[in-house]
C-alpha cells in the first residue's frame, strides 16, 4: 500500500539525527510556550521564522510543527494548576482541571491530559497519512476558478466559526485582505496603498503583523488584567501522578469522542484547536448522565477537550499540505515558513518533494512520543517555571519579539510597525473583534487575487466562470449557504450568548 511506502520514506527522513534534534527542540519550545501564559503559539512561531532561514526546509517545518502541537500539551499544565490557560485551546480544560487540582488530584488530571493528547495526536497523524495522497489527487483537478472558490469557502468558514458578531468577523477578513494588498500590484508592479512610504513599498511583512496582533497585543492584555494568578497550588509538590482504573474507565470514551470531533474540526478552514476543545467539552456535558459534575472536577471535562485540541492541531495540516490552504492562523505562518524556503504550498509539494511532506508527517509520531515523556516525568520543571514573576517574564518576551522581528529584514521600521499592530490588536480584542480571521484574510488575499485574475484571464473577463464550472459552483453554493445560515438572527443571538459565556 502506498501509505506504508510513504511512511517508510518519512520515517527514514525523520530519524536523521538533525531532524530528531529539531523535533525535540520544537516539542520543548512548544511545551514551554503552552506552560507560560501570555506568549502564545502564533507569536512564538512568528518569532522563530527568522531562525528557519539557516535550516534545511524539512527540519524547519518539523521544528515549527512540534511547537504548534507541543503548545497544546503544555497549555493544559497552567489550566490545571493555576486556572490560567497557557493556550487558547486549553481554556475549557481549566473548568474541571483546576477543580481537580484543588481537590488534590492535579496528578491524575495532568496524566489524563497528556495521555489523551498522545492518543489523539497519533490518530490524527495516521489520518494525515491516510488522506494526504487522495486529497492531493483531487486538488490537481483544481483550476484557478476552483482555487478562488475554495478560498472564499475557507474565509466563510472562518466567519461561521468565529466567536461573537458575524459582521465583526467579516470586517476582520476584509481588513486582512486589504492589508495584503499594501505594496505593489502582483501583475504590473505598480505601487498601491503604500502612501509613498519607502518601507511599505514591498508590502507589510506577515511576521510583523502576526507578532503585533498576537504577541504584543497579548502582552498588553495580560498587563491590563494585572497578570495575577493563584500560585498556591504551584508551590506544592505534585504527587500521585498516575490515574486510577476508574479514572481511565471514565476518561477512555471521552478521549475517543474528543479525538474524532477534533480530527474533523481541525480539517475545516477557520476551525482548529480552540473550536474543537469547546465543541468536545459541550458534547461531553450534553451526553453525560450527570452533567452537574462538569465544572466541579469531572475527569471527562479534562480528557475530551485535551484530546480534541491536539487532534485538531494536527489534522489542520491536511488542507495545508494537500491544497495549500491554511485553515487557521498558525498554518498561515507555516505557509510563510514554506515560502521562505522557496516552497509553494499545494498539491505539487506532495508529488515533487515527498520526503519533505512525509518526513514532517512521520516526525509528528516521534514528537507525540517525546511530548509524553516531556510532560509527565518533567512536570516539576514546568511547575517551577510558573513561579517566575510576571514583572520579569514580560520584558523578556518583548525583547525576544523585537529581536525576532528586527532580524527578518534588519529594519527598525518593522519593530515600530509591530508595536503599532500590537496597539491595534489590543484595541480589537477589547472591542470583541477576533484577530485570527484578519490573519487568514492577509494570507489568502494575494492567493485569491492571483487566482481571480487568472480565472478571468482564461475566461476572457466572463465572471460566470465561477458558476459554470461544476466544482467551483458547488464550493460557492456551500459558501453562500453557510453565510446565510450564519446571518440568521436566531443563530446570531445564540453565538453572542456563547461568546458571553466563554468570556465569563
Amino acid at each position: 500500500m502506498d501509505v506504508f511506502a510513504n511512511l517508510a520514506l518519512g520515517f527514514g527522513v525523520a530519524f536523521s539525527p538533525m531532524n530528531l534534534g529539531l523535533c525535540l527542540i520544537g516539542a520543548l519550545v512548544g511545551t514551554l510556550v503552552g506552560v507560560l501564559p501570555g506568549i502564545g503559539t502564533i507569536a512564538t512561531v512568528a518569532m522563530l521564522l527568522p531562525i528557519t532561514f539557516g535550516l534545511p526546509p524539512v527540519g524547519a517545518l518539523i521544528m515549527l510543527a512540534g511547537i504548534y502541537y507541543g503548545a497544546q500539551y503544555g497549555g493544559s499544565t497552567t489550566s490545571i494548576l493555576v486556572n490560567i490557560p497557557g493556550e487558547a485551546g486549553s481554556v475549557v480544560t481549566a473548568l474541571d482541571g483546576f477543580q481537580m487540582a484543588k481537590q488534590g488530584r492535579a496528578g491524575p488530571a495532568l496524566a489524563i491530559a497528556a495521555i489523551g493528547s498522545f492518543f489523539a495526536g497519533c490518530v490524527a497523524t495516521f489520518l494525515i497519512a491516510l488522506l494526504g495522497a487522495p486529497l492531493t489527487k483531487l486538488a490537481l483537478a483544481f483550476g484557478p476558478a476552483e482555487y478562488f472558490s475554495l478560498m472564499v469557502l475557507g474565509l466563510i468558514f472562518a466567519v461561521v466559526l468565529a466567536k461573537g458578531s458575524v459582521l465583526k468577523a467579516i470586517a476582520m477578513i476584509a481588513f486582512g485582505v486589504l492589508l495584503s494588498m499594501v505594496g505593489s500590484d502582483i501583475e504590473t508592479g505598480a505601487s498601491r496603498m503604500s502612501f509613498n512610504i519607502p518601507e511599505l513599498a514591498d508590502g507589510l511583512g506577515f511576521a510583523t503583523v502576526a507578532m503585533g496582533l498576537f504577541g504584543f497585543a497579548e502582552i498588553i492584555r495580560n498587563l491590563d488584567h494585572g497578570a495575577s494568578m493563584d500560585r498556591e497550588l504551584v508551590q506544592q509538590k505534585i504527587s500521585g501522578l498516575m490515574p486510577t482504573k476508574k479514572d481511565m474507565k471514565d476518561s477512555a470514551p471521552a478521549i475517543l469522542r474528543g479525538t474524532v470531533l477534533g480530527s474533523i474540526l481541525g480539517i475545516l478552514p477557520g476551525g482548529g484547536a480552540v473550536i474543537a476543545s469547546f465543541a468536545a467539552y459541550t458534547f461531553e456535558k450534553k451526553i453525560s448522565k450527570h452533567p452537574q459534575r462538569f465544572g466541579r472536577g469531572a475527569i471527562e471535562g479534562v480528557a475530551a477537550p485535551e484530546s480534541a485540541n491536539n487532534a485538531a492541531a494536527q489534522t489542520s495540516f491536511i488542507p495545508l499540505l494537500t491544497l495549500g490552504i491554511p485553515p487557521n492562523a498558525v498554518m498561515a505562518l507555516m505557509v510563510g515558513a514554506m515560502t521562505i524556503h522557496g516552497i509553494v504550498p499545494g498539491p505539487q509539494v506532495m508529488q515533487k518533494q515527498p520526503e519533505l511532506v512525509w518526513g514532517m508527517i512521520a516526525s509528528m509520531w516521534i514528537g507525540n512520543l517525546m511530548l509524553l515523556v516531556i510532560n509527565l516525568p518533567l512536570v516539576g520543571i514546568w511547575v517551577r517555571l510558573l513561579r517566575v514573576p510576571y514583572r520579569l517574564l514580560f520584558p523578556c518576551i518583548v525583547i525576544f519579539c523585537a529581536i525576532g522581528i528586527y532580524s527578518v529584514n534588519n529594519a527598525p521600521m518593522d519593530v515600530v510597525l509591530t508595536a503599532a499592530f500590537g496597539l491595534v490588536g489590543y484595541w480589537l480584542v477589547k472591542h470583541d473583534f477576533e484577530p485570527a480571521p484578519l490573519l487568514l484574510g492577509m494570507v489568502l488575499g494575494p492567493l485569491m487575487e492571483e487566482n481571480l485574475r487568472r480565472a478571468l484571464l482564461i475566461s476572457r473577463g466572463d465572471w460566470s466562470v465561477f458558476l459554470t464550472r461544476p466544482l467551483s459552483a458547488t464550493l460557492m453554493a456551500i459558501a453562500a449557504f453557510l453565510l446565510i445560515l450564519s446571518l440568521l438572527p436566531a443563530l446570531r443571538k445564540k453565538r453572542d450568548e456563547v461568546f458571553v459565556e466563554s468570556e465569563n
